[in-house]
């Protein structure tokens, strides 16, 4: 009896340093992004880094417990705009709750992008393109954007406009909703023909993991 309630502090103490640890890990790693490291978050945390490896063997067992959850909070923001009436507000919420939630959150971005595991990359687009490709059917059927605008366009605009976090987002972190606004009226019936051919779909996907490989790729000693 006496181990049995000697042991249960620890149980909590350990628990408790583990909830420490992801919530620190959200914060570290959105923003700083995947170069964190496991020691920074156990810093974050303040605890040793001792006891935030005696919960996770590495920064990536880590940043797969809270980016599951993130992705899975990410995806059912974009799929509630599904159930918008109004096909050109649709998009909008797509657009808008895609954007805030990358453009806050880096790490997220960079998982997305494929920096950390292009199979959860190609999960998440699976999980996406369904939801992405209804709300571009919709709005077309309503003519309320161009003909001419494909599936893929939509990824790319995301994926231009998350840029601007990189480039402005500490200083400026709704600096995003300017381009995006910008990016709308382009979608929008009456514009001039495109001078290039979207990516087909198989071709966005390709362009996303040679990304990935380009971000992954070790940085070339220099003398």
């Amino acid at each position: 009896m006496t181990d049995v309630a000697a042991s249960r502090p620890l149980r909590k103490d350990a628990a408790r340093n583990r909830a420490l640890l992801v919530q620190a890990a959200r914060e570290v790693f959105a923003e700083r992004g995947l170069e964190a490291s496991l020691d920074d978050v156990a810093r974050h945390a303040g605890l040793g880094v001792g006891t935030a490896y005696r919960h996770f063997a590495n920064k990536h067992e880590l940043l797969s417990a809270i980016m599951a959850q993130s992705i899975d909070e990410f995806v059912v923001a974009v799929e509630a705009a599904l159930d918008i009436e109004d096909p050109w507000a649709a998009l909008v919420a797509f657009f808008e709750a895609g954007l805030a939630v990358q453009t806050r959150d880096r790490g997220l971005r960079e998982v997305l992008l494929g920096a950390h595991d292009a199979e959860t990359m190609t999960r998440v687009q699976d999980r996406l393109m369904g939801p992405i490709d209804t709300l571009l059917k919709r709005a077309k059927r309503a003519r309320v954007v161009r003909k001419d605008v494909e599936t893929s366009d939509l990824g790319m605009i995301i994926t231009m406009i998350c840029s601007i976090a990189d480039l402005a987002g500490g200083d400026h972190p709704e600096l995003w909703r300017r381009y995006l606004d910008l990016c709308l009226e382009g979608l929008k019936p009456g514009g001039s023909r495109f001078s290039v051919s979207a990516l087909s779909e198989a071709d966005f996907r390709a362009a996303m993991i040679t990304h990935k490989q380009t971000l992954t790729a070790p940085t070339p000693a220099t003398g």
